[in-house]
């Protein structure tokens, strides 16, 4: 499995000493001290992950709305609103699909619109995605065009527990889009949830082809990912919008293990396991964590993050 490469040069590519550059926001003002004794007081938002290495995610706000994240090589995500609900995000720039540790070289832009049903929860997200890649050099440039490479139409679609209203299963299906060529759903995923109290506790994520737009039963990968020893202490990501961190999980076909921003605390240790290989046999990843005075963690998994006020 290449993304179980990634985390093993994520954790092992930290040293524990940070370097505190530029730990201002975009105002000037400044981040709260992960030295500091009296903690940021009152609402807060997160505004920075950072690695020793560089700043990994920024978070821009309208408002108290999540409004733009600048990820790794300048890729930007834009997000919309109707109300104070997420009604579309758009993304443009550079992903890690096959989670090796390194950005693709091809381009990557998508355009993800967010359903939701009387009760306000979210039901359906229907994403347009394209995926560019480098033709050859044209003199005078150094660098070749991005040139289309691929289309693909997906829709995803969500289901709940009926008793405790817990996001329970995604369901995605998408095929390549063609000129000329009436579309055709080729493939699909099936994600279910599993909770400890109000934290993601195990996410399996099975794979197939559709037949004629139908989902088969044929499974041709299974991943599990498994989150043990949370804490009683407050997740970063319990401040960003539940569509938008949906949204991060569908940005690769492979991206559950980040299924813990999901949860409310945070875990301690968890593993991922393929369950198409004879034996399966866990990888696990742990860490300790910091925290600030007001319980809110600082540090984990190699990634410090910074938080501004509201």
């Amino acid at each position: 499995m290449k993304q179980l490469f990634y985390f093993i040069l994520l954790l092992a590519g930290f040293s524990s000493i940070h370097s505190c550059k530029d730990m201002v926001d975009e105002d000037g003002n400044p981040l709260i001290d992960l030295n500091g004794n009296g903690g940021l007081i009152g609402a807060r938002a997160l505004y920075r992950e950072v690695t020793d290495a560089d700043t990994i995610a920024e978070y821009h706000y309208s408002g108290l709305l999540l409004s733009k994240v600048i990820t790794d090589s300048a890729s930007v995500t834009d997000v919309m609103y109707s109300g104070d609900k997420v009604s579309k995000i758009n993304f443009n720039g550079f992903l890690d699909s096959d989670h090796d540790g390194t950005l693709d070289t091809d381009s990557i832009s998508y355009s993800q619109l967010f359903t939701y049903g009387n009760n306000g929860r979210l039901t359906s997200i229907s994403e347009n995605r394209w995926i560019y890649r480098r033709g050859p050099v044209v003199p005078p440039a150094t660098l070749g065009p991005q040139v289309l490479f691929k289309k693909t139409k997906s829709l995803y679609t969500l289901g709940y527990n009926a008793t405790t209203n817990k996001l329970e299963s995604i369901v995605m299906i998408n095929g390549p889009e063609a000129p000329a060529t009436p579309f055709v759903y080729t493939d699909y995923s099936k994600t279910a949830y599993t909770y400890l109290g109000d934290n993601v506790s195990k996410v399996v994520r099975e794979y197939g082809p559709m037949n004629n737009g139908v989902i088969t039963t044929t499974v041709t990968k299974k991943y599990s990912y498994d989150y043990f020893n949370y804490d009683n202490r407050i997740s970063p990501y319990s401040l960003l919008p539940t569509a938008y961190k949906i949204s991060v999980l569908l940005s690769t076909e492979e991206n559950d293990m980040r299924s813990l921003i999901l949860s409310p605390n945070n875990p301690k240790r968890f593993t991922i396991t393929d369950l198409m290989v004879p034996i399966p046999t866990p990888v696990i990843y742990s860490t300790n964590f910091n925290y600030d005075p007001q319980t809110y963690m600082t540090r984990g998994f190699g990634v410090y993050y910074f938080y501004k006020p509201l």
